[in-house]
């Protein structure tokens, strides 16, 4: 489908604001139609004539009136009024939900095409250290990330992924001299030793770490690593870059655990932006924003100052030389405007950065480095809890490996599963279990507010009540055996849908709000607002499926009716859940 679907609402939105201008009010006045907040208001509720009357010096009420005559909403709506002061209660049509429902495949569950003329969205997530393994610190921006991508996509964004991972800096020269000491010895035993402690990179890692802090030889050696490394030596870079593959193949197995849609086409790495760091530094100097500051090269602006009312710094280059974070960060955003042609560029990274992001933006586009039209955005995330409060952590107080945290995941969802089902085969039930567990952990931190801190607990993850992954897997699972029951094949099945129930039109206009929910997502960075929506389709179909009979129907029209409505919720459920890289099962 080329272009983007128009929702219902923005529909409504249109119309109505079209409605405002023949009444009067100016030009581009927005309607601010939303879904109505009581079942007796209708199914949505226009706002816009309060404002626009007040800024007219007249009553919102008369000019709501006036609006409600001059618009052309017939074939959407069956009953308009104006209620209170002057706003507008919508009930949408039987006729129009219908042929909404008609086009769903089209408008919600297929991809909008994205417009060639419109420049792309970079969203930055995931960006583990490659000197260890993932752990549980880099779950929320692999997740919340890999979701916004994966709307933004569906809503007809082209997206660009990168994975800004950590693969350069001091520590890679003490990993390095630890290779070296590994592969001196020549006889077979210690080319196996090597082999072994690299296929545990959190074990080399920490092993290399010891040496490092009791060895002040090895230290040195480590440092003249570094310097070797930054300099280009052949024999340092061949061995860093044994060691970057092997570290980038444990991610790529946690992101094919996780269902994330990253590979190394997407890594952007720190050290990709090693020759430009000079480049950057000199033409913010060219650009007067340079300033020494004790030995250090500095930015100042205005607009930051700390507690005492002091100016605060970016630092860009070391009183040693060296570069810092915000150097790259500046060379990454030059670079995804200039080469990449961003027109929006996201970056999840944990809430302790804002600072941090806010003075890079303001530098980027203080030095041309961001147009002002290109959009910046971090979107900050907060921290993963454990039930004491503090950031989850194993008992011993040491950070949780990823691999870790989803192997515990998919065994508690096989003891569950096989609890309910003993009578499935052991390769079904640790299937399901796999999608049932990895979807429970995902699912738990997507349903937060990103800007919230969240404790991380097993049984309410896992649980099949209330707002959790297995609730809404369990809800796609019991169309299919609708549909099994049925013996008719829910791929590309339709009929006619007649809405006489107040259950069928409660699930239609649940269904039909998700195209609203996603341009939200997509806007604002917020996935809990899917997971949010998804439940409600959820909870929706059960009432439905109480209150109306499907198989056991009074007539073949009424069940066909009912069983097109089940089709496309289990649509619905399968696409949501699929945008927050969360997998269903056919039976649970």
């Amino acid at each position: 489908m080329t272009g983007k679907a128009v929702s219902l609402r923005d529909r409504l939105e249109a119309r109505l604001a079209a409605a405002l201008a023949a009444a009067g009010a100016p030009a581009g006045t927005p309607a601010i139609v939303a879904p109505a907040t009581r079942a007796g208001f209708g199914d949505y509720q226009a706002n816009g004539a309060m404002a626009a009357a007040k800024r007219m010096q007249r009553k919102p009420r008369d000019l709501a009136e006036a609006a409600l005559a001059a618009a052309d909403i017939d074939d959407l709506v069956s009953h308009a009024e104006i209620a209170g002061p002057g706003f507008i209660n919508l009930t949408l049509s039987d006729a129009c939900l219908t042929a909404e429902l008609d086009a769903f495949d089209a408008n919600v569950i297929t991809p909008q095409r994205p417009d060639p003329a419109a420049a792309p969205v970079v969203v930055d997530y995931s960006s583990p250290n490659l000197a260890k393994e993932m752990h549980v610190g880099h779950l929320r921006s692999t997740i919340i990330g890999d979701a916004m991508a994966r709307v933004l996509e569906h809503t007809g964004h082209a997206v660009l992924r990168q994975n800004h991972v950590g693969d350069w800096g001091t520590q890679f020269g003490m990993l390095l001299t630890w290779m070296d000491e590994l592969a001196e010895d020549a006889t077979a035993l210690g080319h196996e030793l090597l082999e072994h402690e690299l296929a545990d990179i959190e074990t080399f890692y920490r092993h290399a770490k010891e040496r490092f802090d009791a060895d002040a030889a090895f230290a040195q050696r480590a440092r003249d690593t570094v310097v070797r490394l930054q300099a280009g030596d052949a024999d340092c870079l061949a061995r860093w870059q044994q060691f970057i593959d092997i570290s980038m193949r444990h991610c790529e197995a946690v992101y094919s655990r996780l269902g994330v849609g990253l590979d190394r086409s997407h890594v952007h790495a720190e050290s990709a932006y090693n020759d430009d760091l000079a480049t950057v530094v000199s033409d913010l100097d060219a650009a007067g924003l340079l300033v020494e500051s004790e030995g250090a090269r500095c930015v100042f602006l205005d607009e930051f100052k700390g507690k005492d009312d002091k100016p605060l710094p970016l630092i860009i280059q070391k009183r040693d030389g060296g570069y810092l974070y915000a150097t790259t960060d500046l060379a990454a955003v030059r670079y995804r405007c200039g080469t990449l042609g961003a027109g929006r560029i996201l970056y999840f990274v944990d809430n302790r950065q804002t600072l941090h992001f806010r003075q890079v933006f303001a530098v980027a586009r203080a030095a041309g480095f961001a147009p002002a039209d290109v959009e910046l955005e971090h979107m900050p995330f907060g921290t993963m809890l454990g039930a004491d409060g503090r950031p989850f952590r194993t008992r011993a107080g040491g950070v949780i490996r990823l691999t870790d945290l989803l192997d515990e995941a998919e065994e508690r969802a096989f003891a569950l599963v096989s609890e309910k089902n003993p009578e499935l085969d052991e390769a079904d039930r640790r299937e399901i279990a796999r999608v049932v567990g990895i979807g429970a952990v995902k699912y738990a931190d997507l349903s937060k507010h990103r800007n919230s801190d969240y404790v991380f607990a097993w049984d309410s993850m896992l649980s099949f009540d209330g707002n959790t992954a297995p609730y809404l897997q369990y809800a796609y699972s019991r169309v299919q055996s609708l549909f099994r029951r049925a013996q008719v094949d829910p791929t590309g099945f339709d009929a006619p849908i007649s809405l006489r129930e107040g259950a069928e039109r409660a699930l239609a206009m649940q269904l039909l709000r998700l195209p609203e929910t996603l341009a939200t997502v997509a806007k604002d960075g917020v996935p809990h607002l899917l997971c949010s929506h998804l439940f409600d389709i959820a909870v929706a179909f059960m009432a439905f499926y109480e209150q109306c009979p499907v198989l056991s129907a009074a007539d073949a029209a009424t069940r066909d009716s009912r069983l097109a409505l089940a089709q496309r919720t289990s649509a619905a459920l399968r696409t949501g859940l699929g945008l927050l890289g969360i997998g269903t099962v056919e039976r649970m």
